[in-house]
């Protein structure tokens, strides 16, 4: 192809001395190194239900274990249940001398998630999937979320009318700490701590140490 050929014909298509739009597109490791787990959350920003929804829509883009597709999705935001969530939780289960989250820090949008039939390792697969796309999702609208698995499920099913076991809840907003990654030897302690200025972190195994050989 002729030196200038593409120059040359985005001003046949577009005008002479028009702008070219780059597009400059975020890596999945970026999103990834910042989808971390929030425990404390700016309440000023308001996650709304049109942002809940963006991040559930995912899942008709995700893998399904035999593409039975069982998990179901409520929705709940602050004006619509999101204290009694808080009420039903526990945050921070290695860190219990701090009682995260924090007063004034509490998350105040949710996703519930729900499955149709009752709990098996296909549907487990499907909830890991389904959990950590949303996650991922959230991170790349600017958000911040944690997957929480402590929480009384008679009084949330009970609370919300729920027609479905659910099986995981997802915080979701704009996260009010600072988390890091910290490189570790397999073998080294694996339990997140705080600093003593509150920066949390995540240790995680060296990738090389990963790889069967």
């Amino acid at each position: 192809m002729a030196d200038g050929y593409l120059e040359k014909r985005y001003e046949e298509v577009f005008g002479k001395g028009a702008k070219k739009t780059v597009v400059k597109h975020t890596s999945i490791e970026t999103i990834m190194e910042k989808n971390r787990s929030y425990r404390g959350y700016d309440q000023s920003f308001v996650v709304k239900r049109d942002m809940l929804e963006r991040i559930v829509a995912v899942n008709t883009k995700i893998a399904s274990a035999k593409n039975q597709q069982v998990l179901r999705f409520k929705l709940v935001t602050k004006n619509t249940g999101a204290d009694l969530i808080v009420q039903n939780m526990k945050l921070g289960g290695l860190l219990p001398e701090l009682h995260l989250p924090f007063p004034g820090t509490e998350p105040e949008a949710f996703i519930i998630i729900c499955s149709t039939i009752p709990e098996n390792k296909f549907v487990d697969i499907d909830l890991g999937i389904a959990a950590q796309s949303m996650l991922l999702k959230a991170t790349e609208m600017g958000l911040n979320g944690i997957m929480i698995g402590a929480f009384n499920k008679a009084k949330i099913t009970e609370a919300f009318e729920l027609p479905y076991d659910p099986l995981l809840i997802l915080a979701i907003g704009k996260g009010k700490e600072t988390i890091k990654l910290q490189h570790v030897d397999a073998g080294e302690k694996l339990a997140y701590y705080r600093d003593e200025n509150g920066e949390q972190f995540v240790p995680k195994i060296r990738w090389e140490q990963l790889i069967i050989e």
